[in-house]
């Protein structure tokens, strides 16, 4: 049985239907799990209420994903703790007196919250103090208390903190429990795919009224909303023209006019698991020969990297393996000149035009937690030092360079099922990048006159959200792409040329 499947236990809750818990009994015993411990008190504090400064205004409540995992709440003012003996799982409440709720509605009931969530307990945080002392008089010397960071140590009497609470095991342990997701976490990835694929639809299809970016911004927002999700994963990336690759280009305020595509790097958030999905398409809903070449490349590169995505599989090797299909394709554009690709690669002139990683895990975070970097050098923390595992003969030096934003090497760990990860390659046009290259030995491997003739391209990236199965992966996200998005385009102008034909200012006649 595939790790994180072996203790499956989702409970089932009727109200006005059959309605699934959030697994969070079973996430604190798999931490537990993880931390290797028999005994000891796991304690997350969740996000509290905050206030703008100096103003009566809330600041837009995101729960904190840790404390999310082990309680399944996306409610401020509230605690979980585990008692790993007793296999315990107590969540505490606000209580919300009738002043408060005049105001803001009446808050979660024990009776109420005891329904809703897997959890073996509900109480009043008012209580919360005197039960984390009671526990301490009783199990101080004998075991510990695990807290995420050293500022979450919990306000409480004891005469034993210093080797009382543990801040260093318990991040660790839950993020190697949170990288593998289980049926219940994969289904509001799912949806959350579902929902951001079709806002993306949407977009395509009422592209030819858009005169701005922020056109583009609001129907997607619409759609999520309209579709009941309010939060997104992320900032979401509508960059058209040059902005297309400015990698986090989030003003989404220029006007379209005269320019050749946009990328739009946009995904919601699902009962707090995330979606991340890139899709970029050519504004009048024709390529241009130049942006069909790159198009075309990015393509080939993400079709390839996710047909070899299964278990065992090497994350890392399929980051090379897309940037040699870059380079080999930008070398037969005249872009790169006529070198090597493996002398190219390792000169490290193709980061040029690809600065990022492949990808990432995804789930309670758009960039999700893991274990060990899913390409990253692999790291070892401890209170006073960090140290890097030593490179192998396999390594590939240029990838330990500290500039690159997704270090590679061979002691990266491998896909295994239940992992959620995005594939997105990209190739960027970047005028900053190209004017400012650092190492001058790039002139050799870079026609510069003939990759500045694709500024106006900007850049492409194509980016799906993939589950690791048993027996291969599946691609999570529907959102149209290639031929299918261009027909979309299409039909939104009505067979008319107008887009393509005036700057638009004022919209297409009708």
């Amino acid at each position: 049985m595939p790790q994180g499947f072996s203790s499956l236990n989702i409970r089932l809750k009727a109200t006005s239907g059959e309605v699934d818990k959030y697994p969070a009994k079973q996430h604190a015993q798999k931490v537990a799990q993880k931390l290797r411990q028999k005994d000891g008190l796991i304690y997350l504090p969740g996000q509290p209420q905050k206030y703008l400064d100096d103003s009566d205004q809330n600041v837009p409540f995101r729960q904190r994903r840790y404390f999310f995992y082990l309680s399944g709440v996306d409610e401020p003012d509230c605690f979980v703790v585990y008692d790993i003996a007793k296999d315990h799982l107590v969540l505490y409440i606000p209580h919300v007196d009738s002043r408060t709720a005049v105001w803001f509605g009446p808050g979660l009931s024990i009776e109420e919250a005891q329904s809703r969530y897997d959890v073996d307990q509900v109480k009043y945080a008012s209580r919360l103090k005197t039960d984390l002392e009671i526990w301490i008089s009783q199990n101080a010397g004998k075991s510990h208390l695990y807290i995420l960071h050293e500022w979450q140590t919990p306000d409480v009497f004891t005469s034993s903190t210093s080797s009382l609470f543990d801040s260093t095991r318990l991040q660790p342990a839950m993020n190697a429990a949170r990288v593998i997701k289980d049926p219940h976490e994969i289904r509001l990835i799912r949806k959350a795919n579902d929902i951001s694929s079709e806002a993306h639809k949407q977009v395509l299809k009422h592209l030819s009224t858009f005169t701005n970016e922020r056109q583009i911004e609001a129907t997607f927002l619409d759609t999520c909303i309209s579709s009941g999700v309010k939060s997104q994963a992320y900032k979401t990336i509508a960059g058209s023209g040059e902005n297309a690759a400015i990698l986090h280009y989030m003003k989404n305020d220029e006007p379209l006019a005269n320019r050749q595509l946009v990328c739009l790097d946009a995904g919601c958030d699902w009962h707090c698991y995330a979606s991340d999905i890139t899709r970029t398409f050519p504004i009048s809903g024709s390529f241009t020969p130049a942006a069909q070449k790159i198009y075309s490349l990015v393509q080939k590169m993400q079709t390839e990297c996710i047909d070899r995505l299964a278990p065992g599989v090497r994350y890392r090797d399929l980051d090379r393996l897309a940037h040699h299909i870059m380079i080999d394709g930008l070398r037969d554009l005249g872009i790169l000149k006529p070198h090597q690709t493996e002398e190219i690669y390792a000169s490290g002139a193709d980061r040029i035009f690809l600065p990022h990683g492949l990808g990432h895990h995804v789930g309670l975070e758009v960039h999700d937690v893991s274990e060990r970097p899913i390409t990253g050098l692999t790291t070892t923390t401890t209170t006073t030092t960090t140290t890097t595992t030593p490179l192998t003969n396999d390594d590939d030096p240029r990838e330990c360079d500290a500039t690159y934003l997704a270090p590679c090497t061979s002691s990266a760990p491998l896909l295994e099922p239940g992992m959620v990860v995005t594939v997105e390659p990209g190739i960027y046009f970047s005028r900053v990048a190209l004017n400012n290259m650092v190492n001058p030995q790039m002139s050799k491997y870079i026609d510069l006159e003939v990759a500045r003739s694709y500024l106006a391209v900007g850049g492409v990236r194509i980016e799906d959200d993939v589950l690791i199965t048993r027996d291969g992966h599946e691609v999570l996200t529907k959102a149209p792409k290639g031929e299918e998005a261009l027909k979309i385009i299409r039909e939104g102008l009505g067979g008319g040329e107008c887009f393509a034909l005036s700057e638009r200012e004022g919209g297409c006649e009708q």
